[in-house]
């Protein structure tokens, strides 16, 4: 079990730290890294996804590349512009809603993502599920115009039966996160007609196989996104991308490009908007470079036992 923590190039998700293990197994490495707030419960899927791959047990894949876009925290509209320029994709998506800012700043930042990605490129937001369902209504056409035109607006709300009704009141496609992979029931999605567009992550949801399996039932276009992984994490993201029947859209799978170091020796950065479909090599000096404190790895060893006592109590 190693611990890692690394420090990222600008606050998101409000950490500036990243933290997790890396397990490693017969055939592979395996990422678990569950948010700090997380509690076991939550946490067991993203141990199973990090299990799934140090067993290297993942589908053939059916492409040997996939395209990614490049993500732009809720930054300001200068560096905004930067990140997308040193990104080269040629779909950005980008944070809005950030507690503390407007939607002045949100119009701002969407307007310098279109300048640096020129007329043709595609622009995605992701709100989180921090808007009610008026500000949702009211805000999509404002973005909408200062994007251009909007691919799609990413949980606008937090509950599944406002994100039916966002989508019956806008223009502009929605996209599903939060309402499948932190739902008790994620097919409440599908039954209500809330979304255009799945958006999937492994960790969260248990792996590349349980993935495919509510990609298919869900029977929506998939959108396959990090949850601010390592380049290994990345990996498992690649590898149901590739193992999908269809790949309608860019992956929001370029996020390394967000930390200052990485645990492999070639870390998955995209290249002309594509990353390959590939096992990265860990690379052991990097591992001890970025190895947490005691008392962090402390935390993690504690944090796994909960998670496997979590497991024991269900199959008792």
């Amino acid at each position: 079990m190693n611990v890692f923590s690394i420090p990222m190039r600008t606050r998101f998700r409000g950490i500036t730290v990243r933290e997790g293990v890396l397990l490693r197994g017969e055939s592979g490495w395996g990422e678990w890294s569950p948010f700090l707030e997380y509690p076991p419960e939550v946490a067991e899927p993203w141990l199973r996804c990090a299990e799934e791959a140090a067993a290297g047990d993942w589908p053939v894949p059916l492409r040997d590349r996939v395209p990614v876009n490049v993500t732009v925290p809720a930054v300001d509209a200068e560096r905004a512009h930067q990140i997308v320029i040193a990104g080269g994709c040629t779909t950005a998506k980008v944070k809005v809603a950030e507690p503390g800012q407007t939607l002045a700043d949100d119009q701002a930042r969407v307007e310098a993502v279109r300048d640096a990605l020129g007329p043709t490129g595609l622009i995605r937001i992701d709100v989180n599920g921090l808007w009610s369902l008026d500000e949702a209504v009211s805000s999509i056409p404002v973005l909408d115009r200062a994007a251009g035109g909007l691919e799609y607006v990413e949980q606008p709300c937090a509950e599944v039966e406002d994100l039916a009704r966002v989508r019956r009141r806008v223009d502009v496609p929605i996209a599903a996160d939060e309402s499948i992979r932190g739902a008790e029931d994620p097919y409440r999605v599908r039954d209500l007609e809330a979304a255009d567009i799945a958006v999937l992550k492994v960790q969260p949801l248990g792996g590349v196989r349980a993935c495919l399996r509510i990609a298919e039932d869900i029977g929506l276009p998939v959108v396959v996104s990090s949850a601010l992984e390592t380049s290994v994490g990345i990996a498992a993201g690649v590898a149901l991308a590739a193992a999908l029947p269809s790949l309608d859209h860019a992956c929001g799978l370029a996020t390394v490009q967000l930390f200052h170091d990485d645990v492999v020796v070639d870390p998955l950065l995209p290249l002309n908007g594509w990353l390959p479909v590939t096992v990265p090599v860990v690379d052991e000096e990097a591992l001890a470079r970025l190895a947490a404190e005691p008392e962090r790895v402390a935390h993690w060893e504690r944090r796994l036992r909960e998670v496997r006592g979590v497991r024991q109590d269900r199959h008792s």
